[in-house]
């Protein structure tokens, strides 16, 4: 279970920053940001953040709205043109800088250390440090998980109710066995990841069907 040691040992304000959404198929990539601190929220729901993986939607939404009730919180988002253009992890790291500015500039809040969930550390507003698996190990990161993976099902809901039949209010844009299926009906939307593998190959089928078309016409 995460806790406040990383936090405590950093001494000063410490905000945790966390993704969601690097592996989907659709959709963007959206990060979190989140200052906890000691006493800033009731025991009971600090024992109750975990992993926002761990948890269940409507726990996740439960903390998501005491998270933005009760603690300085940002959101950040890379749209689906910035993956394809500049690479999945780079558009997590600008998604991530974007979160930490929205919460400095919605809270006045500027940290003097960013914990960030992983291996690679954005160019953030304040000093980072990498911390693997870090949603598992600090209560910051854990609710910028949180505070993350519920802004982006919210996103991915709306789209859904935009492009129905994918599936995308249950699946948030995974390659699951409904996506799937509903590429093959209903073909890519506006909002697929053209550069990820599974979506690449229908596009270079479609471009060897046209292809064939064309010889068959000439």
């Amino acid at each position: 279970m995460p806790d406040y040691l990383l936090e405590k040992q950093a001494g000063g304000v410490v905000c945790g920053v966390d993704e969601a959404g690097r592996g989907p198929w659709a959709g963007p990539v959206v990060a979190g940001a989140a200052i906890l601190t000691p006493g800033c929220l009731d025991a009971d729901w600090v024992g109750g953040l975990d992993d926002s993986k761990k948890l269940g939607r409507a726990g996740r939404e439960k903390l998501f709205d005491i998270l933005v009730a009760e603690t300085p919180t940002g959101v950040g988002s890379a749209s689906v043109a910035e993956i394809d253009s500049l690479n999945i992890l780079q558009a997590t790291l600008l998604a991530m800088d974007r979160a930490v500015k929205n919460m400095i500039r919605d809270h006045g809040a500027t940290p003097g250390l960013a914990l960030v969930d992983g291996n690679r550390t954005p160019g953030l507003a304040c000093p980072a440090r990498c911390v693997v698996g870090g949603d598992g190990k600090s209560l910051s990161i854990a609710a910028a998980s949180i505070i993350a993976k519920v802004s982006r099902d919210a996103i991915m809901a709306d789209l859904a109710r935009q492009y129905p039949g994918y599936g995308w209010e249950r699946n948030a844009g995974y390659g699951t066995p409904e996506h799937r299926r509903a590429l093959a009906d209903h073909g890519l939307t506006p909002h697929h990841r053209r550069t990820f593998a599974p979506i690449r190959r229908i596009l270079e089928a479609q471009d060897m069907g046209d292809e064939s078309r064309e010889d068959s016409i000439s």
